[in-house]
């Protein structure tokens, strides 16, 4: 297999890898989680200006018209700087659903703003209940005339603070955990009947649970066809599970190589528990797990740039459960060989530990993508 970039990845590679290393520093991005915002409002603008917000879309939408490939290489340098701009959220997931299925209007409205950094977004897909089951809704959209009045709830919704819209799933026709009968829906975030509760995550990051009670949407809010949104969500989840399991590498490669080098500088015993063999052979495996990751990555990638279907899916739920077990292996052993000031909250090896122990419990856990690989 081939696994070199063209010309336009490397350069896209490389400006990502820049700003991560000369404009992202760990005490900056401290001081913007514990802002009012969690992210910073200026490098969204930059992300913007540099044409990133646009990367994941067709040019037709008024984007650049990456694919998998080029999400992959941005999210896993966004991994090595634990960026917390809301790029997940607004651009993959919402925005992947608009992409996928929206209508040329839906896009204009919407697209353009997500293109601009003028619009943030979110997707309302999960429920207390649900337990990775995309189909497992309680949300309910009951049609009233031109309109869809839609009742429930949705929990951790990823970027709910700053969204100016969201992407809600709900269920049209069908029992609880019917495939068919799902629908999406694009819901404003100052809609009447729709209420949020705010909170920080323990990764640094922004969700809400969303509440909603009567709220009405129009007809052309309906992105796709009405209870044919299933497939939609799928697809835009495993987009989701690509992109947050490339970050998962960016931050294996940061925790094994600055164990390695605390590894040369530590010392006990009179010399650098590095030379330690138990440890060297700790730190092999460390290498090892990450080198397996990155290689799941590039075959998910590729397969979904194929065209998405059963092989791609295969790929993506094989790399999720690579990435949960080597995420967890590597992160503890960071914290561990780093002694007690890895448990600290101002050194960053714990803060990638936290990220890479949300990861693997985003859009199902290892146990969930086991099971899945073995149905596909």
């Amino acid at each position: 297999m081939d696994f070199s970039f063209n010309e336009e990845q490397t350069l896209l590679e490389d400006s990502v890898a820049r700003f991560i290393q000369n404009d992202y520093g760990f005490d900056d991005r401290q001081k913007e989680v514990k802002g009012e915002d969690g992210f910073s409002t200026a490098k969204w603008q930059t992300f913007a200006e540099l044409g990133w917000l646009g990367v994941h879309f067709s040019e037709a939408d008024g984007g650049f018209g990456g694919g998998a490939i080029e999400s992959m290489l941005m999210l896993e340098n966004f991994g090595k700087g634990l960026v917390v701009e809301p790029y997940l959220a607004t651009v993959v997931l919402a925005g992947g659903a608009l992409k996928h299925a929206g209508t040329a209007e839906q896009k204009t409205q919407y697209l353009t703003g997500v293109i601009d950094g003028s619009k943030q977004a979110a997707l309302a897909y999960a429920e207390p209940q649900g337990r990775f089951n995309l189909a497992d809704l309680t949300t309910t959209a009951q049609k009233d005339g031109d309109s869809y009045v839609i009742n429930g709830y949705k929990a951790v919704v990823l970027n709910g603070p700053a969204a100016d819209f969201f992407v809600v799933t709900a269920r049209t026709d069908g029992a609880q955990r019917d495939e068919a009968g799902v629908s999406l829906f694009i819901v404003s975030n100052d809609a009447d009947g729709l209420s949020k509760r705010d909170y920080p995550t323990v990764d640094g990051l922004r969700a809400s649970e969303l509440t909603l009670d009567g709220v009405t949407v129009s007809a052309d809010a309906l992105i796709g066809s009405e209870g044919d949104g299933y497939k939609i969500v799928e697809q835009v989840i495993d987009d989701g599970i690509l992109a947050v399991g490339s970050e998962a590498v960016g931050c294996m490669e940061v925790l094994y190589k600055d164990t390695v080098e605390y590894c040369k500088t530590r010392e006990q015993f009179g010399q650098p528990i590095g030379k330690f063999q138990v440890l060297q052979h700790r730190m092999v495996d460390m290498f090892m797990e990450h080198e397996q990751s990155k290689s799941l990555m590039y075959m998910a990638a590729m397969r979904m740039d194929e065209g998405y279907g059963p092989e791609a899916q295969k790929a993506v739920s094989a790399f999720k459960v690579q990435i949960g077990k080597s995420g967890r292996f590597v992160g503890q052993n960071a914290v561990q060989l780093h002694g007690g000031m890895g448990m600290t909250d101002e050194l960053n090896i714990g803060h990638y530990f936290k990220r890479l122990t949300i990861i693997d419990t985003l859009f199902g856990n290892v146990d969930f993508h086991l099971k899945r690989f073995g149905r596909l």
